[in-house]
């Protein structure tokens, strides 16, 4: 519809489309409520351990949101400047025993979003300062105020992204049916529209658009029902069988449990130089 010092003191309640400060993943099934991480480590330049999701499982579809311009902000985010999902080799391991079990099903992951560096966070605040900005606001937030998106928990920094084992993601029937490419400028229609009439992204229905900045892209909202609530239970159980914690906020975001940097920020760009 779900500097790094700067941040910080600048944010204490922040994001979702999946910025918001996410718990720090904690064995225990259901998840637990949400505990806010504490930042550590300075930025580094590289990616120590990363891989790209595609060259780990090429099944896995893409389409990395914030390196377009269809995203909540309505242009390219800073430290994207390639279209990749880079995640610790555990999470795209992890990811690719997912991947087997949802193709058992007649299904594939499609992920928006996975390692999201501190740069790309501090421009999502530097946005939430410029109220003019809301190209987008018809589609991603159309019921709530742009001054309220960080107090109201829809926006928030730091982000478990910028550890390197969360990433935001659907499932598509396979073989994937194709998707109309966005034309900045055209109509928008909100994210909580029914499937149809939202943008008409291949993903199975789940109730609500990605970056949904609304109650019901709570992945337990009780309003939805039905086919949505199957699929999202359904990735649900995907995921958890896999070893990940879904952040209740966001039917679309999950963090591995065991992640191998749960202290640790990283800044540099989304980009195949990135990874060892």
């Amino acid at each position: 519809m779900r500097s790094r010092i700067g941040v910080v003191l600048v944010l204490g309640a922040l994001l979702g489309g999946c910025s918001r400060p996410e718990p720090r993943p904690a064995p225990a099934v259901p998840p637990p409520t949400p505990v806010s991480p504490t930042p550590a480590s300075t930025p580094v330049e590289r990616l120590p351990g990363f891989v790209v999701l595609t060259d780990v499982d090429p099944r896995i579809h893409a389409d990395i949101r914030y390196a377009t311009p269809h995203n909540f902000v309505g242009r390219p985010i800073t430290g994207y400047p390639e279209p990749l999902c880079l995640l610790t080799r555990q999470a795209a391991e992890a990811l690719r025993r997912v991947q087997g079990a949802a193709l058992a099903g007649g299904h594939s992951l499609k992920v928006y979003d996975c390692y999201r560096p501190q740069p790309a966070v501090d421009d999502f605040v530097a946005w939430s300062k410029r109220p003019g900005e809301q190209q987008t606001k018809a589609e991603f937030y159309p019921d709530v105020a742009k001054d309220r998106l960080f107090a109201d928990g829809y926006i928030g920094a730091p982000t478990a992204h910028s550890r390197g084992s969360t990433m935001d993601l659907t499932l598509v029937d396979e073989p994937a049916a194709g998707q109309p490419p966005y034309r900045p400028g055209q109509p928008l229609v909100a994210c909580t529209r029914p499937r149809g009439q939202r943008f008409a992204d291949n993903s199975i229905d789940m109730g609500t658009g990605f970056d949904c900045f609304d109650s019901r892209a709570h992945t337990a909202d009780p309003r939805v029902t039905g086919t949505p609530r199957d699929n999202r239970r359904l990735l649900l159980r995907l995921m958890t069988d896999a070893g990940f914690v879904n952040y209740d906020r966001e039917w679309w975001h999950y963090s591995l449990r065991d992640e191998p940097y749960p202290d640790t920020f990283f800044a540099a760009p989304v980009a195949r130089s990135s990874v060892g």
